[in-house]
């Protein structure tokens, strides 16, 4: 899915709002009666017809009745290209035109390459933004839209869906969110170039923005101008991605600090990947195999495929033994190779057929090695059912019975009908913002550049931020029943690190028996909310740091 050619030359973006500052946007009038603010501006050369962003105002409700009152803006940034379209013609025989050489110089003047579309959501009544914090967050993809942390955990509305996180029978419908983030931070949520309502400048080619440095780029830009234009430099600010996203918010960590001297206060990764390695089963890769085996055995407690005396035990039991056979005998047997002796390959196919449910003579001619699209098939092959990718206690009809070949996953079924018609329906109809252009939940942004190595690992760039800055609070989430960025994997890149003694204690994991998507299981989203308020206040009241302090 990641091979990449060469590395693109990383354009140098700046952001231009394409609008008026926002205290000259229209609110709702004296009657409460919402305005669009749909009045449109002069377009720039043809390439987009400009408009102000919409503003709503609306309330909601929290358990035991506190109402939260905010306001939604929707709308676009501007990137354009900062070089200079043109030089300067030089004439000998005259003075130069300073005015029109400091209007070419000018960046909001350059070549629009993007437009990146956003929801925000900003508290009314504060009266000190600089005790406000707000929270930029994406999902990951590479291609996917902000749409499911929007509406599924993190925003004031959200899906609606059984308690598991099952879809319902469609229309989808949307209610309060008594789980969001908002009473703790204001929220704005990106949808990268190409994916939702963010397009390229026409003439422009998207392939320009696919890849690791040239996203970090784009988003960075997108979170600094934000930041500048609606005057939250003083406040503090969070960063929180999902699966790609935790790429992106890792890799943003350390860009925002050295591009623009914007240090963070937080970082959550949902759904973690830090280094590419631990996720791609790949000839001569052994590395992910021992990492998703807890996973394995979790899916397969989930569906009653383990033997007696390992069902019986709790979750957190098995996956405690899965664990350590996992790290030791396991984990020797695929080191050996064929060199490990025929008795105890015998004997590792058994255990490993204990903790996945699967045969062992299977297991002993796959080499003791079973990749994730294979086991999502083979786990319920006789039932001709599959498990979900994302989140294995979903099930789903095979499409090809009884083969290998890999199958939909049952579990982004389950919610992409109602996360894509709820969104249509709510950002049209209560947030006011009208368009013809498609949402596109997921969009198609191959080929990804993965920059020097398709193993992209970007724990040392995190490492790098959490030691610069050493504030730095990182919290990571981690479903005990996601077969995409396995729980096992996520411990593993944080224990491997390295991080010094000082900082070790401000990264910090937390685990869910829920999937990928952990905010659509309903307990697990009301621990997700509790544990990003102790979360957040630990990275608001951080003890300051006595780093010049002579020895005595």
């Amino acid at each position: 899915m990641f091979d990449r050619a060469g590395l693109l030359l990383v354009l140098t973006l700046a952001v231009n709002l394409a609008v008026a500052a926002p205290a000259d946007l229209k609110q709702s009038d004296d009657t409460g009666k919402e305005k669009t603010a749909a009045q449109e501006v002069k377009p720039d050369k043809g390439d987009f017809q400009e408009t102000a962003p919409v503003i709503t105002e609306h309330t909601v409700t929290l358990p035991g009745g506190q109402t939260l009152s905010y306001r939604a803006i929707t709308g676009y940034l501007l990137i354009r290209d900062t070089k200079q379209e043109s030089q300067p013609e030089k004439d000998p025989g005259k003075e130069p035109n300073k005015e029109k050489s400091l209007d070419q110089l000018d960046p909001s003047k350059g070549k629009p390459k993007a437009q990146i579309f956003f929801a925000a959501y900003v508290l009314n009544g504060v009266a000190d933004l600089a005790t406000r914090p707000v929270t930029f967050a994406f999902n990951g993809g590479p291609g996917s839209a902000s749409v499911w942390l929007h509406m599924g955990g993190l925003g004031p509305r959200r899906v609606v869906l059984s308690d598991r996180g099952e879809a319902l029978p469609p229309p989808a419908k949307f209610v309060d969110n008594e789980s969001t983030w908002l009473d703790k931070t204001d929220l704005v949520f990106i949808d990268p170039v190409s994916t939702g309502y963010s397009r390229p400048a026409r003439g422009e080619d998207a392939k320009q923005f696919y890849g690791y440095k040239q996203d970090l780029a784009t988003v960075g830009d997108f979170i600094r101008f934000w930041t500048t234009r609606y005057g939250r430099w003083s406040s503090p600010k969070i960063i929180a991605g999902e699966s790609y996203g935790t790429i992106r918010a890792a890799g943003l960590s350390d860009y925002l600090q050295d591009r623009y001297g914007m240090y963070i206060n937080g970082v959550v990764l949902i759904g973690s990947v830090l280094n590419f390695q631990t996720i791609e089963f790949e000839p001569g890769n052994d590395v992910p195999y021992p990492l998703f085996l807890p996973s394995y055995t979790a899916a397969a407690w989930y569906h009653k495929r383990l033997p007696p005396d390992l069902q019986q035990l709790t979750l957190r039991d098995v996956l405690d033994r899965a664990e350590t056979f996992s790290s030791e005998q396991y984990l020797i047997a695929l080191a050996r190779g064929d060199s490990f002796p025929q008795t105890d390959r015998d004997r590792v196919a058994g255990e490993l057929s204990r903790f996945t449910g699967l045969d062992a003579g299977y297991l002993r001619q796959e080499g003791l090695r079973e990749p994730q699209e294979r086991f999502s098939n083979d786990l319920l092959k006789n039932e001709n059912r599959s498990v979900g990718r994302f989140d294995s206690r979903f099930t789903g009809i095979r499409l090809q019975p009884g083969t290998d070949h890999e199958d939909f996953d049952p579990s982004d079924q389950a919610v992409i009908g109602p996360f894509t018609g709820a969104f249509n329906d709510y950002v049209r109809r209560e947030l006011k913002f009208e368009t013809d252009l498609p949402y596109e939940t997921y969009a198609d942004v191959n080929p990804w550049n993965l920059a020097e190595n398709k193993y992209l690992d970007v724990a040392a760039k995190l490492k790098q931020a959490m030691s610069r800055n050493p504030y730095l609070k990182v919290w990571v989430c981690c479903g005990y029943y996601d077969l995409a960025t396995p729980y096992f994997a996520a411990e593993n890149v944080v224990r491997g690190m390295g991080l010094d003694p000082a900082i070790r204690d401000n990264i910090e994991l937390k685990f869910y028996e829920a999937g990928h998507m952990l905010y659509i299981d309903s307990a697990s989203r009301r621990k997700f909310k509790s544990d990003f308020d102790e979360f957040i206040n630990r990275a608001l009241t951080a003890t300051p740091l006595n780093n010049a302090e002579r020895p005595q």
